[in-house]
């Protein structure tokens, strides 16, 4: 190894945490250079030797800060050294890329290693036409698991599930069951509860280890099962199960099909990415970004984009429209001109904090008949409180700077009228939405932002105009 390119202490056999982190835990500049190094001159055991010690995650941290073709040579040079893993952890356009850029032949060696839901998590997103080339070159009954998984609705709790658990007959002992473990080779790598289930594999209860290991051997597992067990099914909604998780604080839940046998299990580290995914897709949704990732090329993130800025734009010519109409009521006083946005953007304001109040207990299933009734009660409460409060401050200030009382008393109530309404609809947008089976998160700012720019204009440009007699 030349002196140009020599290993940082702590690399020659191993990377040390403080080597490859910087202090703010970000990846160290030094390390990613020196890899590129390596990666630019064709180094493929120096890239080995410095990307082996990583964890999966890390790997897919460096395969994000990596340029297009960087990443692609470190996945060639690494080879069936590569693990796939870390591709579940990378933005999608950068999985997609790699993806496409492999041989199926060398997918297969590497989906072959990982647990089911990883596998299927790769998977999905390849043609139908390589997924069939992948899956005829594993192993029959991978295979047959891997098909059955994707077989599922996308986003169900069937393609999140590991297919590895176990399972055991109630008439057996504790004894027997712990034989059993340690006899057996083909066990899940992590495990938090064991299934008791019948001949047909219906589960008739669960075994939490705590209780099986403080359990004397000869006891019977049906004497010290639980049977108030919650399960999840297979086609339900990945986003259901989460709740499920929540509800009952679950590290672990069985999976069921439609005729209750238990097909795979979902574990806490599944459930920890399914509510980020979530999360992250509510977030993006309500901002009107769709689906984009950071590392997506431009040509993407404006075809994402575009379309929202569309109906921005549809609605902006609306509200401009109902200014409009007030032309010779804004030529008579101009200081309605300046003061007229104060009133739509408190509005609107005051509406984006109801929707995301709403959008969230929609999402969490919070809003039964009773709930939601208080809720509606108090966001129009809440806006005739807030509109009081604010339309005495800017009506105060209105009237100071103006030297007119009548135009603070004006602005005041159209503060009042539209702090109502921006409450109101903040509630109701996402409600119809959600009734009319689209997400709320979708477009509920667009609409929201649109009724309290129209109001908030509509409002204060037309009780001025009757307050002052300029109609």
């Amino acid at each position: 190894m030349s002196e140009e390119f020599d290993m940082a202490p702590g690399l020659e056999t191993g990377i040390d945490t403080d080597v490859f982190r910087d202090a703010e835990g970000r990846i160290s500049p030094l390390w990613l250079e020196r890899l590129r190094a390596f990666i630019a001159a064709g180094r493929s055991e120096d890239v080995a030797l410095v990307t082996e010690p990583l964890h999966s995650a890390d790997t897919g941290d460096v395969l994000e800060q990596l340029e297009a073709d960087e990443r692609l040579a470190l996945v060639r040079m690494l080879g069936e050294r590569f693990d796939f893993s870390a591709l579940t952890e990378v933005d999608e356009s950068i999985r997609v890329e790699i993806m496409d850029s492999l041989p199926n032949a060398a997918i297969a060696r590497g989906v072959a290693e990982l647990d089911n839901d990883d596998a299927v998590y790769l998977l999905e997103d390849l043609e139908k036409e390589d997924q069939d080339e992948i899956l005829s070159a594993l192993p029959a009954f991978e295979r047959l698991a891997l098909k059955r998984s994707l077989d599922f609705p996308e986003d169900s709790a069937g393609r999140r599930m590991q297919t590895d658990f176990i399972a055991i007959p109630p008439f057996w002992t504790v004894g027997q069951t712990i034989d059993y473990l340690r006899a057996e080779q083909d066990l899940p790598d992590e495990f938090y509860q064991i299934y008791v289930v019948d001949a047909a594999y219906k589960v008739l209860g669960t075994l939490p280890l705590d209780k099986f290991l403080r359990a004397r051997r000869v006891t019977k597992i049906d004497a010290i099962m639980h049977t108030g067990q919650v399960l999840v099914r297979a086609e339900e909604d990945q986003e259901e199960a989460a709740r499920s998780f929540e509800r009952y604080d679950l590290v672990e839940v069985g999976v069921v099909d439609d005729n209750g046998r238990l097909v795979g299990v979902l574990t806490i580290d599944d459930i920890v990415d399914v509510i980020h995914e979530e999360a992250d897709e509510d977030i993006k949704l309500l901002a009107g970004v769709g689906d984009e990732d950071v590392s997506d090329t431009t040509i993407d993130t404006v075809r994402s984009r575009a379309p929202w800025l569309g109906i921005n734009l549809v609605a902006a010519v609306l509200v401009s429209f109902v200014i409009g109409l007030f032309n010779a009521t804004i030529e008579q006083m101009v200081a309605l001109a300046v003061l007229m946005p104060i009133a739509a953007s408190m509005g609107g304001n005051a509406g984006a904090q109801t929707m995301t109040v709403t959008v969230r207990a929609l999402a969490m299933r919070e809003l039964d008949g009773g709930r939601l009734k208080r809720l509606i009660r108090r966001e129009m409460v809440v806006g005739f409180v807030n509109g009081v409060i604010f339309a005495i401050l800017l009506g105060l200030v209105t009237a100071l700077r103006y030297s007119n009382v009548e135009l603070g008393v004006v602005i005041g109530l159209a503060m009042v009228i539209n702090m109502i309404v921006a409450g109101t609809f903040g509630i109701l947008v996402p409600l119809t939405l959600d009734r009319l089976k689209a997400d709320p998160a979708i477009a509920s700012a667009v609409f929201v932002t649109t009724i309290t720019d129209v109001v908030g204009f509509f409002a204060f440009l037309g009780i001025a105009g009757l307050w002052f007699g300029l109609f």
